[in-house]
C-alpha cells in the first residue's frame, strides 16, 4: 500500500493536488496494462505455416470435412466427419463456416479449425458418396479433409446417441419450440400428439423437374399422410413449417381445425422451423436433407415422399433412397404422371 507523509506545513491545495497526480498515475499504468492484454488476446493469429495446431500434432494428423450447403447438409456433413474420424482414429476438427452455422443451435463438442491454420495444412482431400461405403472404414492419411455431400445415416447411425447428442438444442431454441406447442389448442384442448410437416419447396420446385427428372410433394400426397396420422392418432395437431408457406396455406386442408401453419420459412435463420419438428413427436417430410434430419431427432414415426424420381433420372446415381430414408419410415410413393406428359 502507497503510504503518505507531508510535513505539517504543506499546503493543502499542494497536498490535494500531489495525491490527484499520483492516482492519476497509477491508474493509467493500470490502464496501459489492460490494454495491452486485450490486443494480445484478440491480435491476429500468426501465419498458418507458425500454428501450434499444426506443429502440435505431427503424427496424429487431423481430419476435416467441406462445409457446403445449408443446416441440412451441414449437419450431414458434421456427423459424417464425427463418425468417420472416430471409425479412423484420427481427431476431427470443423471448419469455421460449419461452425458459424451448427453452433447457434446445437451443442456441438468438435473443436474448430480457423482458416489461417487449415491454409497451412497439407491436405489429402477424399470424395465421399452420399452413403457409407466399406472402403470408409480405412481411410488413409493422417491430414484428411472429406468432400462431397454426405447425408445417410449409414455413416453415423451406429453411434445414434453421440450424434443425437451433439444435435442436442441449445435450452433456449428448445424453450422456445416448446413454449408455442405448449400453447396450441385444437377445437379447444390441448394436443396430446403433435405431428411436424416439413414442406420442401423453393428452388426445388424447378430443379426437380427440370434437372433430376423428379417431383416434389403435392397436394394429394399430403392429404395421405396426414390420413395416416389421423387414423392412428386421436387429440393430434400438425404443426407445418415450409420455405413455401403461402403454398402450404393453399393447399393443406386446415378446415378440421387441428393444421397450424406455424413456420416462417426462413432459410437464413432456420432454428425456430428446425426447432418446432424436433420437438413434436412424429414427422411428415417430403424430400430434402432439412426434413430428413428434423425426422431422425424427432425420432417417433415418419412418413415421407418416395419414389420421387423416374426410373433413369441421374439424381439416383447421387442418392441412395435405401441410405436416407430409415427401413422402418414409411415411404407414401409420389405421383409421377406430370413428369410424363413431357
Amino acid at each position: 500500500m502507497l503510504s503518505l507523509q507531508m510535513p505539517s506545513s504543506f499546503p493543502t491545495v499542494h497536498f490535494l493536488l500531489f495525491v490527484f497526480t499520483v492516482s492519476t498515475i497509477f491508474h493509467l499504468q493500470q490502464r496501459i496494462v489492460v490494454l495491452q492484454s486485450r490486443w494480445e488476446l484478440h491480435r491476429p493469429a500468426p501465419p498458418a505455416s507458425q500454428s501450434p495446431a499444426v506443429t502440435d500434432h505431427p503424427a496424429g494428423g487431423m481430419w476435416t470435412i467441406n462445409a457446403i450447403g445449408r443446416l441440412g447438409n451441414q449437419m450431414g456433413e458434421y456427423a459424417t466427419l464425427y463418425a468417420l474420424a472416430k471409425m479412423n482414429g484420427r481427431p476431427a476438427f470443423i471448419p469455421a463456416q460449419m461452425h458459424s452455422t451448427l453452433a447457434p443451435i446445437f451443442r456441438i463438442s468438435l473443436p474448430v479449425l480457423h482458416d489461417s491454420t487449415a491454409h497451412g495444412v497439407p491436405w489429402r482431400n477424399y470424395h465421399l458418396n452420399d452413403w457409407m461405403e466399406e472402403q470408409y472404414r480405412r481411410i488413409p492419411g493422417p491430414y484428411v479433409r472429406l468432400t462431397g455431400y454426405p447425408c445417410s445415416w449409414t455413416f453415423y447411425h451406429h453411434v445414434r446417441d453421440e450424434i443425437l447428442r451433439e444435435f442436442t438444442l441449445h435450452d433456449h431454441v428448445r424453450e422456445q419450440a416448446q413454449r408455442f406447442l405448449r400453447g396450441l389448442r385444437v377445437n379447444g384442448s390441448q394436443p396430446s400428439t403433435f405431428v411436424g410437416v416439413h414442406v420442401r419447396r423453393g428452388d426445388y420446385v424447378h430443379v426437380m423437374p427440370n434437372v433430376w427428372k423428379g417431383v416434389v410433394a403435392d397436394r394429394r400426397y399430403l392429404e395421405q399422410a396426414l390420413g395416416w396420422f389421423r387414423a392412428r392418432y386421436r387429440s393430434l395437431v400438425f404443426v407445418v413449417t415450409s420455405n413455401g408457406m403461402a403454398w402450404c396455406r393453399e393447399n393443406i386442408d386446415a378446415s378440421r381445425g387441428d393444421v397450424v401453419f406455424a413456420g416462417d420459412g426462413n432459410e437464413g435463420s432456420p432454428a425456430k422451423d428446425f426447432a418446432l419438428l424436433t420437438q413434436c413427436n412424429h414427422t411428415i417430410m417430403t424430400i430434402g436433407t432439412f426434413g430428413i434430419w428434423a425426422a431422425y431427432l424427432a425420432g417417433g414415426e415418419t412418413i415421407y415422399l418416395a419414389n420421387y424420381t423416374l426410373p433413369d433420372s441421374p439424381f439416383l446415381k447421387l442418392f441412395k433412397p435405401e441410405a436416407a430414408f430409415l427401413p422402418e419410415w414409411v415411404g407414401i410413393a409420389a405421383d409421377l404422371s406430370p413428369l410424363l406428359k413431357h
